[in-house]
């Protein structure tokens, strides 16, 4: 499927979340090959679709995250398989969890036997991965491209691919598509602390109150210095992780400093004015790092695999709240820095170019492309593989099962009104129910 040189690529987003919707559609934007400099056309033509689930993103959601689709609808899997059947797309980016993933790899096979005309399937992951390394990259392989933000990442990709005998060549490194803004080069005034805050990381409340209560006694003990917590979502709003015990609950009725805030909004943003980024293991940890702001992976709760700080070990930048608190500011590891993808040397410019490349010579190849190719089929994983397919009601081979949603069926007022109510009540049930039973579990 080549693309013309006079017309836009067209390009097809499938996320499930607000924050794999960034990741998809800046992924989109920066490895799909463009019109030619020397044309006066447009750049990619991008068409957002976003998986109906617990995590589909809100209207401000969507707004925060800042990237602008020439169309964008809300679907079911069999629904996008069915409009990727009647569109014709150069480029499909599935920003997805991994089960997702290969439902999606399946379907889309099987709405293409036969033919080699067909658009090229990219995947990767939002951010870092401290965790279902296995799991998650095997559901992720078939696809054409499998994108590691890093150069660690690449390695050990392969390395699992590999190891199960699956053709390991669709991996290929890149760096996180959302890495940008003004390097840091001095402190504000007032020095301004950030504490980039995660859904599920901690997950109870004993820790996450803890983390909240040090936040607020560093801004006690720096009065000059503005403190900031900066949360990824509005009660009631999900994101890529549950979140159960937000920090804006835990904070409500206490005595807040002056010179303490929670604040919204685009990171980039947030990062333009911060001094010091403190998280356990947010992927806001590599922005800060890009634009050389010192940062911060706090170890008070210890370094564990279950926190994913663990993934900055050698980083140079693991460091308690006492130590921040005497005025301790991290020296990030310059080697550990550049296996991550973080680019701060001034290499990120050309982080995506081997994409770039991989992609324009499969659009041109000559007589299509070859089926996709999952590692999991029913002959590899009978217990397993179908399974994951019905959970969006697919078949064992990739076809919709019978009573699948039609894509032609625009959901009624009464429809819409019983759909939101059902994801209310399923977030009402995530973050109030569900910590109480849990509390009672423990008596």
């Amino acid at each position: 499927m080549p693309v013309s040189a006079t017309k836009s690529p067209r390009v097809a987003v499938l996320a499930d979340s607000d924050t794999r919707w960034k990741w998809g559609a800046l992924t989109a934007q920066r490895v799909v090959p463009g019109v030619p400099e020397e044309s006066a056309g447009p750049g990619i033509r991008l068409d957002g679709y976003l998986l109906r689930g617990r995590a589909t993103p809100t209207p401000r959601q969507l707004t925060e995250v800042g990237v602008r689709a020439d169309s964008l609808r809300e679907v079911t899997a069999v629904e996008f398989l069915r409009a990727i059947r009647e569109e014709s797309y150069d480029v499909l980016v599935l920003a997805l969890v991994g089960g997702a993933v290969q439902a999606v790899l399946h379907g889309l096979r099987r709405l293409w036997e036969g033919t080699g005309e067909r658009p090229v399937v990219v995947t990767g992951y939002v951010g870092v991965v401290y965790e279902k390394l296995a799991d998650g990259l095997l559901l992720r392989h078939g696809a054409d491209l499998v994108l590691a933000n890093s150069r660690q990442d690449a390695e050990r990709f392969r390395a699992v691919y590999e190891g199960v005998g699956a053709d390991a060549r669709a991996v290929t490194e890149v760096a996180l598509p959302f890495l940008g803004g003004q390097p840091h080069t001095g402190e504000h005034d007032p020095r301004t602390v950030v504490f980039a805050a995660q859904p599920s990381v901690p997950e109870n409340r004993r820790d996450r109150a803890y983390l909240l209560d040090r936040l607020i006694q560093h801004a006690r003990r720096h009065p000059e210095r503005e403190v900031l917590l900066k949360l990824r979502s509005k009660p009631g709003e999900h994101t890529t992780h549950i979140e159960e015990l937000p920090y804006q609950k835990l904070a409500q009725g206490q005595d807040l400093p002056a010179n303490f805030r929670l604040v919204y909004g685009h990171m980039g943003e947030v990062l333009d004015r911060t001094d010091l980024l403190v998280t356990v293991s947010s992927t806001a940890a590599l922005e800060a790092l890009h634009r050389r702001i010192p940062t911060a992976v706090l170890t008070d709760l210890g370094v564990r695999e279950t926190l994913g700080n663990h993934h900055f070990a050698g980083s140079g930048c693991l460091a308690s709240w006492d130590q921040l608190d005497a005025g301790h500011r991290p020296e990030p590891d310059k080697e550990w820095v550049a296996r991550q993808g973080v680019a701060a040397e001034g290499s990120y410019d050309t982080a995506f170019d081997e994409a770039r490349e991989r992609i324009a010579g499969l659009l041109d190849r000559a007589g299509g492309l070859p089926p996709l190719e999952p590692y999991y089929t029913t002959r590899t994983a009978p217990g397993y593989l179908p399974g994951i397919l019905a959970r969006h009601h697919l078949g064992p081979d990739g076809t919709p099962l019978p009573g699948a949603p039609a894509a032609d069926r625009t959901p009624g007022p009464v429809r819409r009104i019983v759909r939101l109510a059902a994801r209310g009540a399923y977030r009402h049930g995530v973050q109030r129910v569900a910590p109480v039973i849990r509390r009672m579990g423990e008596l």
